[in-house]
């Protein structure tokens, strides 16, 4: 194999071998070293640019929703106008959020971290490495001082170009703890934390989505509570299975938690006095249930057999026992009908499918954590007659709606979601169903209130449109074109932004105050 590789070199041009190659590799890499440390240096003198002196205004007092001055790193570092932020991240091709943490973390690295600082304008401290250090000096909890952050940036800078991001982390970790403002972490010594931090705590990890539609939730509970639960999910597993589920006992376990979720009377209930519920069987016997130590849980024995006709002969009624989703047929079948029972799903989801006959039209697209989702999964939420089904109708994202009232209607709003999806300001990634409906011809200047005159914004960029000299216009139906402060352009459709033109000329710095 060497042999192989070292003939395949010596067959090429000298500047192609593989030490030209290394070489022109580590070349590339200093360059984008050196490219990241000239765009932290550019960012804190963009922010030098626009102090709060900058913000300017005719009106002797606030107008609501104006440019303010805003701070975007630690304490002791200087305040940025907050509009500025906006044109430097549509000029970079990045968000304003991610703008605005470009120029927190080079004011914090210059401000408070001034060896950090040192090391990456000379090249010893890559800039994503000083960034990760900067982002953690910010956002530590409590508020770290001037003198904190001072303390970590005498302890890291020395190794931060020569240590791996893991170790890197740990090592701020640990300087913050030696300054002595870091929060107890009672897993770290609970003789120390267990007293005055609570580790309970429900989490669902969202960003995390199985490819077969499942999604991760952890929880720390109470002894009491994890018991309760424990055994709720022990009886709703076990009556999936005598209703004929043949899942696993770890999937049936999860669906009794949804079912809880969903209900929350999964157990059987007991009066305030605590005295277990009786039932009859079929030979006039009473079964007397067994209740928990803390007088708060019904132990249900399945009977053999598990057949939900043989209980109902006993006299057993479980009106609040909700079905397992996706599996009403087999319920049905078993005898049990239950079309008293309330909707058991109130979530809402907004799922887009296309309709073909082909392999990717039974994979659509759920709008809530723009994640995608099989047409399997829905066709199972539909089969079950306790979910919440809402089918709208198709709205034709062509035709032109229009009201002569200043708010639109809920079909123009829906309509102007579904064909842009998202803030049509450049970059900007924000939901559109969490953003505002914005007239691009204002309506007080004769602007309809129409698809063709509305855009959603998010409300960061509806105040800067609205209090800033940004502006745009629409092109085409879901297409707009902006023009910033400085006069660069940028086109926004249902694709993506794009800049258009060449570097405009320079403008003038705003009047100061």
């Amino acid at each position: 194999m060497i042999e192989t590789l070292e003939r395949d070199a010596a067959e090429v041009d000298d500047d192609l071998s593989a030490a030209g190659l290394l070489a022109l590799a580590r070349s590339r890499k200093a360059a984008e070293d050196r490219a990241a440390a000239d765009l932290l240096d550019v960012a804190a003198r963009w922010a030098d640019l626009h102090p709060p002196e900058s913000i300017h205004s005719a009106a002797s007092f606030a107008v609501p929703g104006c440019e303010h001055e805003e701070p975007i790193a630690g304490p002791g570092t200087p305040l940025v106008a907050e509009f500025c932020i906006a044109e430097l991240g549509a000029v970079l091709g990045i968000s304003t959020t991610a703008a605005k943490r470009l120029v927190g973390h080079a004011l914090e690295l210059r401000h408070r971290l001034p060896r950090l600082w040192t090391g990456v304008q000379s090249g010893a401290v890559p800039a994503w490495r000083a960034r990760s250090v900067a982002e953690t000096t910010i956002h530590s909890s409590p508020p770290l001082t001037v003198e904190a952050a001072a303390f970590v940036d005498s302890q890291v800078a020395a190794a931060a170009g020569r240590i791996g991001p893991a170790q890197l982390d740990r090592l701020v970790a640990e300087a913050i703890k030696r300054y002595d403002l870091a929060d107890a972490d009672p897993a770290d010594d609970p003789e120390d934390g267990w007293q005055h931090v609570d580790p309970r705590h429900a989490t669902l990890h969202g960003e995390d989505v199985h490819y077969a539609g499942t999604m991760r939730f952890e929880a720390e509970l109470d002894i009491a509570d994890a018991l309760d639960l424990d055994r709720a999910l022990a009886h709703g597993a076990a009556t999936m299975k005598a209703l004929g589920s043949e899942a696993s006992l770890d999937v049936r376990r999860s669906a009794a938690l949804g079912d809880l979720a969903r209900t929350q009377t999964a157990l059987d209930l007991f009066t305030q006095s605590g005295r277990a519920a009786r039932a009859t069987d079929e030979g006039g016997r009473v079964a007397r249930e067994a209740v928990h130590e803390g007088g708060r849980v019904a132990r249900e024995a399945v009977h053999e057999g598990g057949r939900v006709a043989r209980e109902e002969r006993a006299g057993v009624s479980r009106p609040h026992l909700p079905p397992e989703g996706g599996r009403v047929a087999r319920e049905e079948r078993a005898g049990v009908s239950r079309p008293h029972l309330p909707h058991s799903r109130e979530v809402v989801l907004h799922a887009h499918f296309n309709v073909g006959d082909t392999v990717l039209d039974a994979t659509g697209r759920l709008e809530e954590g723009q994640r995608l989702i099989l047409l399997d999964h829905v066709k199972d939420w539909c089969t079950d007659t306790h979910n919440k089904v809402t089918i709208r109708p198709v709205i034709d994202l062509n035709a032109e709606l229009s009201t002569p009232a200043y708010e639109p209607t809920t079909r123009i709003r829906e309509a102007l979601i579904l064909r842009n999806k998202t803030c049509v300001f450049p970059w900007c990634t924000r939901s559109a169903r969490r953003c505002d409906l914005d007239h691009v011809i204002p309506h007080d200047a004769g602007g309809p209130t129409s698809t063709s005159n509305l855009a959603p914004l998010c409300r960061t960029h509806h105040r800067l449109k609205t209090h800033s000299s940004w502006h745009y216009e629409t092109t085409a139906p879901g297409t707009y074109e902006w023009t910033s402060p400085h006069g660069h352009r940028f086109r926004r459709d249902p694709t993506g932004t794009q800049p258009i033109g060449d570097d405009p000329p320079d403008v003038p710095r705003p009047r100061r105050r």
